[in-house]
């Protein structure tokens, strides 16, 4: 059902060594150059287990700096679950795996309260979500009734169970993975929850030499299994703090506004980005112009967030669909309608 271990990021090789381990104290606050050094370092470790897709494993990265959590939506086969491991190992942190079936309860997801014969009293047995990192494999297999017990943990970063309320660790990001051809005996995700993933990627199949490379490092041994953290929990959190202080003008909020606005207006779509799309756009925006090495956010930051964050959000019309135009393809000519302000300061 789930791997209850935690601390699992040391790999085969045994534990990395002190030095290749970029760290902070608790509590200590992160500088924007750092943030772009252990970001840098973080993605290095995931692009030697995930072959040619530097753009996938930049916006996981992302999502993770902005407070969200991934969709990752693809054919079988491609690495989804890989990619997932690999962002988890790669952090020395709590790590949870949760493989989603019909028959998954929402207690197994939650935790649940067993009466103690010895104290006499009821104790709370925290389930898979209490980890920094939770991977839930094929999501979509799970009953409605499951997938709902992941609604309050990803939007407020807790779990109510018997009327006490239990704080998650930080930090903490759901990766989930969902197989879009096979649909028989799934349970579609609900606009609801979709809404609640603040981004959505495709990993594609890998190009010809990508593949090829893929051959040599995974042909005996996966990479992963000798994958070493090259940060921790605590850092993390520090990096996420430095990234929500990334200054962002008048003139750009404005501009996110507008963007979601036009979804809500087009002709081509019978369901626009919620507010909490316009929230997620800006806090990955921050994130994007941070790992950029900026201090303020850009219009491009914007526009580079775009499409991960709002196409899995909005429904296309039935004319849409049958011109067959992509949600990519609206939010493409959307942005090239919406006027974009002069500057990011």
């Amino acid at each position: 059902m789930h791997d209850s271990r935690e601390n699992q990021a040391v790999g085969a090789a045994g534990p990395p060594k002190p030095e290749s381990l970029l760290s902070l104290p608790a509590g200590s606050p992160a500088s924007l150059g750092q943030v772009t050094a252990v970001a840098a370092r973080l993605a290095r470790a995931m692009n030697s287990v995930i072959e040619g897709k530097p753009d996938v494993v930049h916006t996981a990265i992302t999502v993770l700096l902005a407070e969200g959590h991934l969709l990752l939506e693809d054919v079988p086969g491609v690495g989804k679950t890989m990619l997932a491991k690999t962002l988890a190992k790669s952090i020395d942190c709590s790590v949870r795996r949760v493989q989603f079936t019909p028959d998954l309860l929402p207690s197994d997801i939650t935790g649940v309260s067993v009466f103690n014969q010895d104290v006499r009293d009821f104790e709370f047995r925290p389930g898979a979500i209490f980890a920094n990192v939770v991977v839930g494999d094929e999501i979509n297999r799970a009953s409605p009734k499951t997938q709902s017990a992941l609604l309050e943990s990803m939007e407020e970063g807790q779990v109510t169970v018997d009327g006490q309320t239990y704080d998650l660790p930080k930090p903490f990001i759901v990766m989930a993975t969902q197989n879009p051809i096979e649909m028989e005996g799934t349970y579609p995700l609900p606009e609801a929850q979709r809404d609640r993933f603040m981004a959505r990627i495709s990993l594609g199949y890998p190009s010809a030499r990508a593949e090829v490379a893929m051959l040599d490092t995974h042909g005996q041994v996966s990479p992963l299994e000798t994958l070493s953290p090259v940060t921790d929990a605590a850092t993390v959190t520090a990096m996420v703090r430095a990234v929500r202080s990334v200054f962002t003008s008048d003139a750009i909020k404005q501009y996110v506004v507008d963007l979601s606005a036009a979804t809500r207006s087009s002709s081509a779509l019978r369901l626009g980005a919620s507010p909490r799309a316009t929230l997620h756009m800006l806090r990955a925006a921050r994130a994007h112009a941070a790992l950029e090495g900026r201090d303020h956010v850009l219009p491009d930051d914007v526009q580079a967030v775009v499409l991960p964050v709002l196409a899995h959000r909005i429904i296309p019309t039935g004319e849409t669909q049958l011109a067959r135009r992509s949600t990519g393809e609206v939010l493409q000519d959307l942005m090239r309608r919406v006027p974009v302000p002069a500057s990011g300061r």
